[in-house]
């Protein structure tokens, strides 16, 4: 299934004029999730840079129904919202389906809000759930979360003479989704925008929770030209440091095949929250990245049931 252009929704359903960074990743994401609306849709979005920037009160960007959730709580609200339409059917004795969306950002989703999500996916309420990472809590300060990778400086991991940036793996936030035994979830990237929104409508046609994890960059956490915002989203899938892939009823599917990889530096030079570990003294660090990109894309590989 690849979705065609005349499939997608002709209307700005997110109005220009928001607040958000030149250049945002997540902007791109929420804007490209929206094309692949179906029909009536309801969004309600977690406390982060999306939410801040696009309801600066007394305007919204949102021109369909859209609630402001906690950090903690967005799965929750979707959960309420499904519950709540359901009920309204029954009184009313109409099958009206309504789509609706759960939008957060890494921090409110790997870490802050992933109760909730659990919750909502057990149960197994009908909605999707959107995950736009740019692998910290850019809105509160660039504190590093669950989502940042190995060597990144953020304000609570910052580099240093001794400590060089984030110890540690990201978060494998889709296995712990899959291990929910959803019917759906994926990863995407808003440099592979086809991929992106196919994926979008293909969870929203599903009957019950579904969930995209969508790499979307920040430039200022990333210390980043704005210009290089969908460039270093495609490097990141090109050099393997993210994966594109998708799980069906369990099974694992690779979106991206990519048989030669770019060198990791390539991606990395373009960001200066990874500055330091060009230094002699963490190049240690640097190896370890690469460690961790190679060790990860053979798992999914095997995941995938592909051949390295």
């Amino acid at each position: 299934m690849v979705i065609s252009l005349k499939e997608l929704t002709t209307k700005e359903l997110l109005a220009p004029g928001h607040r958000l960074c030149a250049g945002c990743g997540p902007s791109i994401a929420t804007r490209m999730a929206l094309k692949a609306a179906r029909g009536p849709l309801v969004v309600t979005n977690a406390t982060g840079c999306v939410e801040v920037s696009t309801t600066i009160f007394p305007y919204t960007a949102w021109r369909i129904p859209w609630i402001h959730s906690l950090f903690e709580n967005a799965a929750a609200t979707a959960a309420g919202i499904e519950a709540g339409f359901k009920a309204l059917g029954k009184r009313k004795n109409t099958k009206n389906h309504i789509d609706i969306i759960a939008l957060g950002g890494d921090g409110g989703t790997f870490d802050i809000g992933i109760q909730a999500l659990s919750g909502a996916l057990e149960r197994g309420h009908d909605f999707v759930y959107i995950c736009y990472d740019n692998e910290a809590y850019m809105n509160t300060g660039i504190q590093r979360s669950g989502a940042t990778p190995r060597g990144a400086s953020t304000t609570t991991s910052p580099a240093g003479e001794i400590i060089p940036g984030k110890r540690g793996l990201k978060k494998d936030f889709i296995g712990i989704c899959v291990a929910h035994q959803i019917e759906y979830a994926a990863t995407a990237s808003i440099g592979f925008p086809n991929d992106y929104i196919t994926k979008v409508r293909k969870a929203l046609e599903v009957n019950g929770p579904a969930v995209i994890h969508v790499l979307a960059p920040c430039p200022l956490g990333w210390r980043a030209d704005p210009i290089n915002t969908v460039k270093l989203a495609k490097l990141a899938v090109q050099t393997t440091v993210f994966p594109i892939y998708e799980v069906e009823d369990g099974k694992y599917k690779l979106n991206i095949r990519i048989k030669k990889p770019i060198e990791v530096e390539e991606y990395l030079k373009l960001q200066g929250r990874f500055r330091h570990i060009f230094n002699p003294k963490f190049r240690d660090v640097l190896e370890a990245i690469k460690q961790d990109i190679t060790t990860n894309w053979e798992r999914i590989l095997r995941l995938c049931n592909v051949n390295p």
